[in-house]
């Protein structure tokens, strides 16, 4: 009994527990009312269950048996929580305590387990030491019969070249020189040096004669058949009798060559290394080429080496061109005769390109050595660079020498001898920018008397200086490095930025007359100049150098560039031009703002009578026959015909547009300002003004343009207002004092630029009002 009396216990200690809130919050919620309410809880318990029915009240006794009902409840769910607690936490401690006495179980196996392992492993560790001294002794005795083997293999192979040889089986034993190139390539990773080099003497002694005996057959046979063409080969007009004989020797001698390039590979290879000229590792050439070039190559060196007059510094056009002869010559002999026999070999080889290959190497040789001996004389040197791009342009046209090969422009990518050559374009083109400038003709036109022709105007300095930028670009777009090209092209941006100086400077000078010819052709060479460097670019080869600068990252050439700078370029949306468009278009804007001051001030002069004219007191339209030009807008008319004749003539197309109409505009303001704002019209002025204006001033525009009006804005709408009738001006007038937003009353009347207070400005000085 004393178990439920403790759990009797505990659930009143709960029951206590769980009512002290209540009572608590009801204590504090009547010391906070001070006038002992019920809580707000309580209350709203009584209004949802009772309500304020007093009938209702027999409901209480429902409602307490039912709080009593949860209220115990709640009770029996405590004591059930309050009695499983403590025979959950007594089996976890059991289970707790069986993990322990099972791990220290494991432990002390792991212990026992581990000492017969070590006791185990020591008793066999002189076993395994035995095994093992016996398996490296087993390791050996292969390692050593496999040398065996290889050392055999040679001397069997050996003794059967040297059997093939004496029976003169050739083509066994070049298939034996194959197999012991091939046990050669296979040595490579052996480590076996003495091996190695046993094998390969023995290689390059038999490669050798099996060589020199095919080679000296090749030789003999290629003399039969005329080798090598020194001058255009003749078609004889019959074949020789022993035509087929040759052929047959020529394909069999090809073929075992061909049989012989692996070893002779690996008897000629070199360590990787980039060439004394500059020119990228290439693959070796094929045997047959080899030996064709050996007569071509001895005759190369007799006349362009040593003290022969034909090696002279000054004639790089020699042996240049004597290789592209050789070249020439022997084209049709390489693709008729020899690339067959290289195609039914298997031999992916072209012969032609394989014969160009070896004569280039003798070009690149020579002039690998004749280039920084000219270093020193800038007019040699830029023959020399001359002749190089003309022999590497008829080498990839006539000769259809492939892009992917190098040619000889890597002899110019050598650092000093590509300085060199940059200084000496800067000094040329600079010496010739100073020619063609003091030059008598340097400002005027060439095509001056061509209309067709004439649309830019450029004068002749600036044509030929672009000219010179596009040779510039002509002689190094070849170059087979973008940085190389890009160097040149910063070259071209200095040239470009020297010569907007020398042209600003010519400007100054000139400034005190812009309206004379020499200054507007400044300002068409500058609009020349930019609209060449505009189309560039958008040329494809200056977007590419675009794309390797950005990938280069030439900060010479971009300068410091932000991240959406970088961007814009890589995207092709900007251009390398961009900088010196810049200020070519700053210039070009203020020698044309100069140019049509000077008009406008002529202009006002002319205009000055005009502006005073007696407006208030000019008869009305009804009282004149025909409206003709007023007499004081005569000057002013006939000095701006003039101008326009005179810009029109001088300028080019679109400078002469951008210039007319920004004259317009000033011209517009001038009047509206001057003459329609500084005065006071009766009908009859208000009539004269829109006559000269619309039947004179906008005229003279209209040569260059469908709706010259368009351009007056000022003007126009100012005529409309003073020439209303004189109840359109009052309502208009009212309308404007009246509303905050007359614009729609304005469009009506045609009037989009004046502002309604300028439209009352102009009211005001119409002089026809009633009661005036």
């Amino acid at each position: 009994m004393a178990a439920p009396s403790a759990e009797q216990q505990n659930g009143q200690s709960d029951e206590s527990d769980l009512q002290s809130p209540i009572s608590t919050n009801y204590e504090d919620s009547e010391t906070e009312s001070g006038e002992g309410a019920l809580p707000d809880y309580v209350v709203e318990l009584i209004e949802k269950e009772i309500g304020v029915d007093l009938k209702s009240l027999k409901k209480v006794s429902a409602l307490l048996e039912k709080l009593t009902a949860e209220n115990k409840l709640l009770e029996e769910q405590v004591l059930t929580v309050s009695s499983s607690v403590p025979l959950r936490v007594s089996a976890a401690l059991s289970a707790a305590e069986e993990s322990r006495v099972s791990l220290e179980g494991l432990l002390q196996r792991e212990r026992v387990l581990s000492n017969t392992l070590i006791q185990h492993l020591q008793g066999a560790q002189p076993w395994a030491d035995s095994l093992g001294r016996t398996l490296e002794q087993l390791d050996n005795t292969e390692k050593h019969m496999k040398y065996l083997q290889c050392l055999s293999r040679i001397e069997e192979l050996s003794d059967s070249i040297q059997q093939c040889l004496i029976t003169n089986s050739i083509w066994e034993a070049v298939v034996a020189v194959g197999s012991m190139a091939s046990l050669d390539v296979g040595l490579k990773q052996s480590g076996c040096s003495h091996l190695q080099a046993f094998l390969r003497e023995t290689l390059c002694f038999w490669h050798k004669i099996i060589k020199d005996r095919l080679a000296g057959d090749f030789e003999e046979l290629l003399i039969q058949l005329h080798w090598p063409f020194i001058s255009p080969p003749t078609q004889s007009l019959s074949p020789p009798a022993n035509a087929q004989e040759l052929h047959s020797q020529l394909e069999l001698l090809v073929a075992q060559l061909l049989s012989l390039q692996t070893s002779d590979d690996l008897i000629s290879e070199k360590p990787t290394s980039v060439s004394r000229v500059g020119l990228p590792p290439t693959t070796p050439l094929s045997l047959p080429v080899q030996i064709m070039l050996l007569p071509l190559s001895k005759r190369f060196r007799y006349h362009f080496t040593g003290n022969r007059q034909t090696n002279s510094l000054n004639k790089p056009e020699w042996f240049l061109t004597q290789v592209l002869m050789w070249m020439g010559n022997s084209s049709n002999f390489m693709e008729e005769k020899i690339q067959p026999i290289l195609d039914r070999n298997g031999a992916n080889v072209n012969a032609k390109v394989e014969l160009c290959r070896g004569l280039l190497t003798l070009a690149q040789e020579k002039l690998a050595l004749d280039a920084p001996r000219l270093l020193y004389d800038d007019a040699l040197f830029c023959h020399l660079v001359d002749e190089i791009l003309q022999f590497e342009r008829e080498l990839r046209t006539t000769h259809s020498y492939p892009s992917t090969l190098p040619g000889v422009l890597h002899v110019l990518l050598e650092e000093v001898v590509l300085q060199k050559w940059l200084t000496v374009e800067r000094k040329m083109a600079i010496e010739k920018v100073d020619a063609m400038l003091s030059a008598e003709g340097a400002w005027s036109s060439q095509y001056k008397d061509i209309s067709d022709m004439d649309e830019l105007k450029a004068p002749d300095c600036a044509e030929t200086f672009m000219t010179l930028l596009l040779v510039i670009t002509d002689r190094y777009r070849a170059l087979p490095c973008p940085r190389a090209q890009l160097r040149f092209l910063a070259l071209q941006r200095e040239l470009v930025d020297d010569f907007r100086i020398r042209l600003t400077q010519v400007m100054k000078e000139e400034s005190r007359n812009p309206l004379g010819a020499r200054y507007c052709a400044i300002l068409n060479a500058a609009n020349y100049i930019s609209t060449v460097l505009g189309d560039w670019g958008d040329n494809v080869f200056f977007l590419q150098l675009q794309q390797s600068a950005v990938a280069l990252g030439e900060e010479e050439l971009l300068g410091p560039l932000g991240v959406t700078e970088s961007g814009r370029l890589a995207s092709l949306e900007g251009s390398l031009f961009e900088g010196l468009l810049g200020l070519l278009e700053r210039l070009r804007g203020d020698m044309l703002g100069r140019l049509l001051e000077a008009v406008m001030r002529d202009v006002q002069k002319k205009a000055q009578p005009y502006c005073r004219d007696r407006w208030l007191s000019l008869p009305s339209q009804c009282d004149q026959a025909t409206m003709s030009l007023s007499s004081l807008a005569c000057p002013l008319m006939l000095c701006l015909r003039d101008h326009l004749l005179q810009l029109q003539q001088m300028l080019c197309l679109p400078l002469f547009q951008t210039g007319w109409q920004d004259l317009a505009e000033r011209l517009d303001l001038f009047l509206y300002q001057n003459v329609i704002l500084y005065n006071h019209f009766n009908e009859g002025g208000a009539a004269q003004l829109q006559f000269d204006m619309t039947r004179n001033l906008f005229p003279l525009f209209g040569h260059y343009c469908k709706r010259p009006e368009n351009f007056f804005k000022h003007v126009k709408e100012a005529c409309v207002i003073l020439c209303l009738n004189v109840g359109s001006a009052l309502l208009l007038r009212d309308v404007l004092r009246q509303q905050p937003s007359p614009t729609s009353a304005l469009n009506e009347l045609g009037v989009y630029r004046l502002a309604p207070c300028d439209v009352l400005i102009l009211l005001n000085l119409r002089a026809s009002w009633p009661g005036k």
